[in-house]
C-alpha cells in the first residue's frame, strides 16, 4: 500500500473518535478563514472557500462556526493572524514526509516539529529538500456502502473519465478517484449530479514514487506520521511510504 492510500485510510478509521473530530473542526476553521482571507468571502467565487465549506458542512460542522470563521477571514471579526507553512523531511527508512502548517508563532511551531522528527528518528529538513519528490493531485473517496451500495466500477468509471479524471480505483470499501487541479471541480460535480454521496474531496500532495519499509521503521514511520497528524499547526500530512498487508497485520498485533 502507498503511504498515500495507507495513511488516508488509517486517518478515516481514527475520524470516528471524538478527539480526532475536534481537531478536525480546528483545521477546518482555520481552512475557511484562510480562504477567505486570500480569496474573500463569496464562496461562489473563491474555489477553496466553496470546498472548505463543503467539507465542512460533511462533517457537521455547525453554521455558525461556518459564518464566524468566514467573517474573521474577511476582517468582520476580529481573528487571529494564521501564516501557511510547508515543513519538509525524512521519517525512518529515508521516508519522505511533508507537513503543511497553519501557525500563528512559526518559531514556536518549527522547535516543536523538529523535536517531533526527532524525537520519532526522522530529520526535519530544509525548504525543497523532499518536496519535488510528491505532485499535487485531487483525491474524491466514494463509499461503497449506505447510499452507494448499488453503484458499481462500471456505472462510476465513464462518469469520472468524461469528466476528465485520470484514474479511478477500488480498495478498503471505498473508490478512490484522482485527478488534475484543473479538473477537480468538474469531476466532483459530474458525481454529484448523479446523486453519489461523496466521502471526502480534496487536494493533496501525492507522491511520485514509494520507499518501502518494513519491522521497525514501519512502525516507527507510522508513530510520527500520527505525531504529526496530532499537532494543531499540522493541516495535512503527507509522505512516500509503503507498507504492505502483511507488515500492518503484524504492527496492529
Amino acid at each position: 500500500m502507498s503511504g498515500h492510500s495507507k495513511w488516508a485510510t488509517i486517518k478515516r478509521k481514527k475520524a470516528a473518535t471524538d478527539s480526532a473530530r475536534g481537531r478536525l473542526f480546528t483545521r477546518l476553521i482555520k481552512e475557511i478563514t484562510i480562504a477567505a482571507r486570500n480569496g474573500g468571502g463569496n464562496a461562489e467565487g473563491n474555489p477553496r472557500l466553496r470546498l472548505a465549506i463543503q467539507t465542512a458542512k460533511a462533517a457537521n460542522m455547525p453554521a455558525d462556526n461556518i459564518t464566524r470563521a468566514i467573517q474573521k477571514g474577511t476582517g468582520e471579526l476580529e481573528g487571529v493572524s494564521y501564516e501557511e507553512l510547508t515543513y519538509e523531511g525524512y521519517g525512518p527508512g529515508g521516508v519522505a514526509i511533508l507537513a503543511e502548517i497553519v501557525t500563528d508563532n512559526n518559531n514556536r511551531t518549527v522547535s516543536e516539529m523538529r523535536h517531533i522528527f526527532s524525537r520519532n528518528n526522522g530529520n526535519l529538513g530544509n525548504s525543497g529538500s523532499v518536496a519535488w519528490m510528491f505532485s499535487r493531485q485531487g483525491t474524491i473517496v466514494i463509499p461503497t456502502a449506505g447510499k452507494n451500495s448499488s453503484v458499481t466500477e462500471d456505472d462510476l468509471l465513464p462518469i469520472v473519465l468524461e469528466a476528465g479524471a485520470d484514474d479511478l480505483q477500488n480498495e478498503d470499501e471505498v473508490f478512490t478517484v484522482t485527478t488534475t487541479p484543473h479538473s477537480f471541480e468538474q469531476v466532483k460535480q459530474a458525481i454529484e449530479d448523479k446523486g453519489i454521496e461523496i466521502e471526502t474531496a480534496s487536494l493533496q500532495m501525492v507522491p511520485d514514487n514509494t520507499v518501502k519499509v518494513t519491522g521497525k521503521e514501519a512502525e516507527q514511520v507510522l508513530k510520527l506520521m500520527e505525531a504529526l497528524e496530532e499537532h494543531d499547526d499540522v493541516q495535512n500530512v503527507y509522505a512516500n511510504f509503503d507498507i504492505d498487508e502483511t507488515e500492518m497485520a503484524k504492527i496492529n498485533g
